[in-house]
């Protein structure tokens, strides 16, 4: 059963304008406006593809390329301005290092807030804190603000609550990579065990990783999908591409 699917999605985004001040800048806004007429920044378009119940997706391509703006359509936090986009089932996310974190608050209240956000109410969340906070391993910290934290503590947090409320879909953008060499080794295994219990989409610049835990990848350059399909064949295509760039 197809829990994720996406047809001709695109994502638009209005280019902001400045004032121009030097001669540099009106030539590059003629350039601009020659290429793009309108004004508008597509960063999808035409992206097609689709996700069964217990795969997981892997999202490669290049800073831009438009990854982590695929995750939050996906997410429902931005609405496709063409095509449509289908989601069975509720959605567990992990976007960055500690992005919706609140800095004035303590490692225990953003596992709260965060969980709240996500659907569960004060019962279940009460079932899962324990768990979540063992697997973060902040010790103490775990009651300090998190604008305390360093990134990796941060990281630890997020990938915690992300893997540890029960949702249908696990989201993940680059985070996989974040920690030292233990909690990598322990979210690899934690990642391991969400295969084919959940339905999951990770977003990595790290291939291995991506060709370890996909089942499916999508590779998108410019807003664009260049492939999609078996997780060895696409990975090739890619490392080749950009072996030429």
């Amino acid at each position: 059963m197809e829990i994720i699917s996406a047809v001709d999605v695109g994502i638009r985004f209005k280019m902001l304008k400045r004032k121009r001040v030097k001669a540099q800048d009106l030539v590059r806004d003629q350039i601009n406006r020659f290429r793009n007429p309108d004004g508008d920044f597509w960063a999808l378009r035409n992206v097609s593809f689709s996700v069964k119940q217990g795969e997981t997706l892997g999202i490669i391509g290049r800073n831009g390329s438009g990854k982590s703006t695929l995750l939050r359509v996906i997410a429902r936090v931005y609405p496709p301005d063409e095509g449509e986009v289908a989601v069975k089932g509720e959605v567990s996310t992990l976007f960055g290092l500690g992005i919706g974190f609140q800095p004035d608050l303590s490692g225990l209240d953003n596992i709260y807030l965060s969980s709240i956000l996500m659907g569960l109410s004060k019962k279940q969340i009460d079932g899962i804190v324990d768990e979540i906070v063992d697997f973060a391993e902040l010790g103490d910290f775990i009651n300090m603000p998190v604008k305390t934290y360093s990134s990796g503590m941060n990281s630890r947090l997020g990938f915690a609550i992300a893997v540890n409320v029960d949702r249908d879909i696990v989201l993940i953008d680059e985070i996989l990579g974040a920690g030292d060499a233990q909690f990598k080794k322990k979210a690899d295994k934690r990642m391991a065990k969400l295969i084919g219990e959940r339905t999951v989409v990770l977003v990595s610049h790290n291939l291995p990783t991506i060709k370890k835990f996909a089942h499916k990848v999508l590779w998108l350059d410019k807003g664009r999908v260049m492939a999609f399909g078996d997780p060895k064949e696409v990975i090739q295509k890619y490392a080749g591409d950009e072996g030429q760039a």
